[in-house]
């Protein structure tokens, strides 16, 4: 684990730096508060940090305060080493943002508990966010196709609703329906229609742009959205959505099976809310559907931005 060790006295900084070493810590060490703060708020910065409360410039605690303020997230461990051993000071510390001090002469083994007390809170702190950071992403994955789920894709096309707005740009969406999914269940069983799921995300996946989104809004119907630079319909990334489902085959057990996707496109456009994008996507869905599925159909066919192919 490493630590910091901001201490201005050449000779104290050293010994802790071997001691700490020792330990087995990978040492950093500053000679000011200055250069205390700076490396604290690095990539990969220190977990932990012995601070010296005076210090030329800015003292310890003052690193301490501007670090809870930068980094509210509780880490690092902050340690204050201190010659004081006045009660109102020590509290003046902890207040400060401080978790816990060490009065300065300091004892090897006082030093060496409430450093293992700091791994230990350092360690619970990861697992407790590696946990939450698992709890977020199982909230907004479907457990199926491991693609966003239907709240997570509704709030990617929030976001894209609020940039457009402050941008005045424009974003395409395509509401994705697999064709005759009820066909695909029969000859394979549910656990082959539920491989045709993720097989047709991955797909798709494989053509989109890293800044495109895909996600499930249920059964066998995803949202699929495109931001653009321009005003034109991407008429060309559409189609090859529908191109890499229907022309290769799908592959379950010794059954082989084409599968075909229908898509209703829609633009937002200024004054459009979720609920307005979501309709446009659904009409234009339920015409390509009517119009012989395995194919794409433009809300509202204008020829202008969507071009004859719609």
């Amino acid at each position: 684990m490493k630590i910091l060790i901001a201490e201005d006295h050449i000779s104290l900084r050293a010994m802790l730096e071997t001691v700490l070493a020792k330990w087995g810590f990978e040492v950093i060490s500053a000679c000011n508060g200055e250069e205390a703060l700076a490396r604290l708020q690095e990539p990969n910065a220190p977990q932990m940090a012995l601070l010296d409360w005076m210090m030329p410039g800015m003292d310890g605690l003052e690193v301490c305060r501007k670090i809870r303020e930068l980094l509210p997230s509780g880490l690092p461990y902050l340690i204050i080493l201190t010659a004081r051993s006045d009660k109102g000071d020590i509290v003046k510390g902890l207040r400060a943002g401080a978790d816990d001090y060490i009065a300065k002469p300091y004892d090897g083994r006082e030093l060496l508990a409430r450093l293992e007390v700091g791994r230990r809170m350092v360690e619970l702190h990861q697992q407790l966010q590696a946990a939450m950071d698992n709890l977020v992403e199982q909230a907004l994955t479907d457990p199926l196709t491991h693609s966003p789920n239907r709240r997570s894709i509704l709030n990617t096309l929030d976001k894209e609703i609020s940039r457009a707005s402050r941008e005045g740009s424009v974003f395409w969406v395509s509401m994705l329906d697999i064709d005759r999914f009820k066909t695909v269940n029969d000859r394979l069983g549910h656990l082959g229609g539920d491989a045709v799921l993720r097989e047709c995300v991955r797909r798709v996946q494989s053509v989109l742009r890293p800044y495109d989104a895909i996600g499930r809004l249920g059964g066998e119907e995803f949202l699929i959205v495109l931001p653009t630079p321009g005003k034109a319909c991407p008429l060309s990334a559409f189609e090859r959505v529908r191109q890499v489902i229907s022309d290769t085959p799908f592959e379950f057990g010794m059954t082989e099976l084409t599968v075909t996707v229908s898509q209703g496109i829609t633009a937002w456009t200024q004054g459009d809310c979720l609920d307005d994008l979501l309709r446009k996507a659904d009409e234009a869905l339920y015409r390509a559907k009517r119009n012989g599925r395995n194919r794409l159909e433009c809300y509202e066919l204008d020829k202008t931005a969507c071009g004859d192919v719609c």
